[in-house]
């Protein structure tokens, strides 16, 4: 079934535009307002997280460790303009807009399952393009096998990177397979606006199957490699943060459980819920990992 979110979502729920630019969320510095995705087939029929959740609760340290910080302080980020540079094993290396990567006659929206590694999560509705597409146009060599990206430093925007609390610039890196998966996408927007500037604007990488901290935010570097890039998280304590950070429920963080995870907007009482393997995209993703023990490999 192809869904948008005007489907699944009535309107009330998330469009209070006054109370929501009252509290302070930092909407991205883009002039342009509407994005529209082509529905997908990829898409859960799950009612999404209303817009006040989504941009008001989520982790993007380069502006502070607590949930609120990111849009409290985010609108401190200039994103117009913007370019990401595309390097490494490519056979056209070099700098790309938004408007190269992600033109919006290919946008696409997806309304996907969020889960974090601290065991809470969400439903978004994100507007973006497929990665391979970004990667095909750039030509992929062969003996790439990795993809690795890096996040903006600017710490006199991004207050958060003027403390040592993570190795800065953020880094993240998928498998090539998993970079050209169909469900891997970078995004441009959720709720048919451009992304906010706390969610990751104006261009974050969306992995569903994976825990959060993958989706790497504020993105202007792509490089594709043959060796496994560093992973910034999987780097500082790899005994808590894995390199796949495939979502699964059998494998528990050393300091709490993941059978289960706490959906945001639910309430306090009413909004535990069992946790998916791979999210509840096991169809879509399981064969990538064949004859793969995914408790080491987690």
């Amino acid at each position: 079934m192809k869904l948008n979110w005007s489907d699944v979502t009535p309107k009330s729920s998330w469009l209070n535009r006054r109370s929501f630019l009252a509290a302070g969320a930092a909407l991205a510095a883009s002039p342009a307002l509407g994005l529209t995705g082509k529905p997908s087939s990829f898409s859960t029929d799950a009612e999404p997280n209303s817009l006040k959740d989504i941009t008001n609760y989520n982790n993007f340290y380069e502006f502070g460790t607590g949930k609120e910080d990111p849009a409290r302080y985010a609108s401190a980020l200039t994103t117009d303009p913007w370019s990401v540079e595309i390097d490494g094993m490519v056979d056209r290396p070099g700098s790309y807009g938004l408007e190269d990567i992600a033109p919006e006659n290919d946008l696409e929206e997806r309304i996907y399952r969020l889960r974090c590694v601290e065991a809470w999560s969400m439903i978004i509705p994100w507007i973006g393009v497929p990665l391979s597409s970004i990667l095909g146009k750039v030509g992929v060599q062969p003996s790439a096998k990795y993809v690795s990206f890096e996040t903006l430093f600017r710490p006199e925007e991004m207050r958060g990177q003027k403390r040592p609390i993570l190795d800065w610039p953020y880094r993240e890196a998928l498998r090539l397979d998993e970079a050209m998966n169909p469900l891997t996408i970078l995004a441009t927007g959720l709720y048919s606006e451009p992304l906010p500037n706390q969610n990751g604007a104006p261009l974050r990488l969306v992995v569903p199957w994976k825990y959060g901290f993958k989706s790497i935010k504020s993105i202007v570097r792509i490089t594709l490699t043959d060796k496994q890039p560093f992973a910034t998280w999987n780097a500082l304590q790899p005994s808590e943060y894995g390199f796949y950070a495939n979502v699964n429920p059998e494998v528990d963080h050393p300091r709490w459980s993941q059978a289960t995870e706490r959906k945001i907007g639910a309430g306090l009482f009413g909004g535990r819920q069992e946790t998916q393997m791979f999210n509840g995209y096991g169809e879509q993703v399981a064969s990538l990992y064949a004859g793969m023990d995914l408790t080491k490999n987690y």
